[in-house]
């Protein structure tokens, strides 16, 4: 018997809950391509996206001397730094550390030596020009 089968046959027996089968989607990473955003020198792996609710979980991956323009965020944003680092006007987030933004806060982002990193928005955030990343800016 597959695993599970089961675990199926295990919440059966117990009266449980059963497991939603197809309610998990797994994503490979390293097949998918890098793709440019229309800031230079950042590139972006989407992971999930919702466009109806604005969500989106990405890597995103910064050439050495790259910046993101000033831009606000309408809900949190979370990032973990996976290589490299990251840096704005409060501090430095390195590989392995994790900074969150508060909503409506406003902030310029860089990196001088460049980074990887996995960030979590609940909405895009707001440029100047635009809100969140374009990706046919190639």
């Amino acid at each position: 018997m597959s695993s599970t089968a089961a675990t199926i046959a295990k919440a059966n027996r117990s009266g449980g809950a059963q497991p939603t089968i197809g309610g998990s989607v797994y994503v490979k990473p390293q097949d998918i391509e890098w793709e440019p955003t229309q800031f230079p020198g950042i590139s972006i792996k989407t992971l999930y996206e919702d466009k109806e609710k604005g969500e989106l979980t990405c890597f995103l991956k910064w050439e050495p001397g790259a910046t993101l323009p000033m831009h606000k965020h309408p809900e949190i944003e979370q990032s973990y730094v996976v290589e490299g680092s990251f840096y704005d006007h409060e501090g430095i987030c390195r590989a392995g550390e994790f900074v969150w933004r508060r909503v409506g806060s406003f902030h310029e982002t860089h990196s001088d030596e460049g980074a990887v990193i996995l960030a979590v928005y609940r909405k895009p955030n707001i440029f100047q020009h635009s809100a969140g990343y374009s990706r046919d800016a190639g």
